[in-house]
């Protein structure tokens, strides 16, 4: 490595003694209740699967039969060549399912973010931003070029002088729905209100409450029955829908407008059909049974009680999303090791994808879960926790 190329050195060795380098792990199997990694079958305790829907063999299919009639790749970006009828299926079955005139598909939740935020406001507009916003919000922002102005985490008050100004050109204000690190709930409802008293645009990721809030996991728009007055809702597909890609929710007008204006949609090539085939597979399973939903939460409850009662902190949670708080970066890790040996798959988040002090294992809890498995997962929590003295 040249001289100039140091730096990597650097700040890698940093990242080490510091507890904050992340080891990745290859799974060796498809997603599921079980994984394999490193030739051991552990439980996955952390991914985003929340309701099994990523092998599931109505999914699979739906992929295997797109790609008998459309090819695995679309060849070109949707708005020259690239846009087969089943994007335009896919685009119309989300915007049922989110009960919103329309909806547009594109090729990530993090795309989305990138997409829509740069084409609503530019460098004389103002965006209003809760702190603990997801990196793809903050990114878009960014690329906006509108001035930035933060408000404290959930804090209404702090928004509505905010949104008092002054502050230039037209006002977006961006919430997460599901903050993905904590579980919690943003106040959308409130949110929604303030913009309609001073006239600022409104805007939700709701990445982590797609298939977990509202009716048969229809969001947290439904959640709060905010159906016309939310004015931008982005979804994902790569988490409880069990794919890959992402979309924009709103008014037609919206839609067409972002058609002509949103550059990932312009200049990045669409989804494969086989994505596009499994997600529509996946909404039209949601719309015919809340069934996964229902599982979902009933896990959760049964798991984070559990912990509680072993003498886990799990946070402010009001979601499936687990975090069990243990302080220091280094600490995490070293838990999650020891998971691991037991055979629990739970990765141990630190700075800077939270604040120092507050790394976590973040456990996410799945409708593929059945009961035993969530027995022995808080079997394994109790006996590392008391290894490590995190628990009495």
């Amino acid at each position: 490595m040249s001289e100039k190329m140091l730096f990597i050195d650097e700040a890698l060795a940093s990242l080490q003694e510091s507890g904050l380098y992340n080891n990745i792990r290859a799974i060796e199997s498809a997603q599921g209740a079980w994984l394999q990694i490193e030739g051991k079958k552990v439980l996955n305790m952390c991914s985003n699967n929340y309701l099994g829907l990523a092998n599931h063999p109505r999914l699979v299919q739906a992929a295997k039969a797109a790609i008998d009639k459309y090819g695995v790749g679309p060849a070109a970006v949707r708005s020259i060549a690239g846009t087969q009828s089943i994007h335009e299926e896919l685009d119309q079955e989300v915007a049922k399912f989110k009960h919103a005139e329309a909806a547009l598909t594109l090729q990530g939740g993090f795309l989305a973010n990138q997409a829509v935020i740069p084409s609503l406001v530019g460098k004389t507009d103002t965006i209003l931003s809760d702190e603990l916003n997801h990196a793809s919000i903050i990114d878009g922002a960014r690329l906006s070029s509108a001035k930035i102005k933060v408000f404290r985490h959930k804090d209404l008050a702090h928004l509505e002088e905010l949104l008092q100004g002054p502050n230039d050109g037209r006002v977006l204000v961006i919430t997460d729905g599901v903050f993905s690190m904590d579980g919690d709930i943003g106040d959308l409802d409130k949110i929604v209100e303030l913009c309609e008293k001073y006239g600022a645009m409104s805007m939700v990721d709701d990445a982590h409450g797609e298939g977990v809030l509202g009716s048969h996991g229809r969001g947290i728009v439904d959640h709060f029955k905010l159906h016309g007055r939310c004015d931008v809702e982005i979804g994902t597909f790569s988490k409880a829908i069990g794919t890959v890609g992402g979309f924009v929710a709103g008014s037609a007008k919206l839609i067409t407008y972002l058609k002509q204006r949103a550059r990932p949609f312009l200049f990045s090539s669409a989804l494969p059909a086989a994505d596009v085939g499994a997600t529509l597979e996946a909404f039209r399973l949601l719309q015919e049974s809340d069934e996964l939903v229902q599982k979902l939460w009933e896990n959760a409850r049964f798991f984070k009680q559990g912990m509680q009662d072993l003498g886990f902190d799990t946070g402010l949670s009001q979601t499936p999303i687990t975090p069990v708080m243990i302080g220091e970066a280094d600490v995490a890790r070293q838990f999650s090791a020891l998971l691991f040996t037991k055979g629990i798959f739970a990765m141990a988040i630190g700075f800077p994808t939270v604040p120092r002090g507050k790394a976590r294992i973040r456990v996410m809890i799945s409708a593929s879960h059945s009961r035993g498995d969530l027995e022995f997962a808080l079997e394994k929590f109790a006996a590392a926790g008391k290894e490590m003295e995190l628990i009495s």
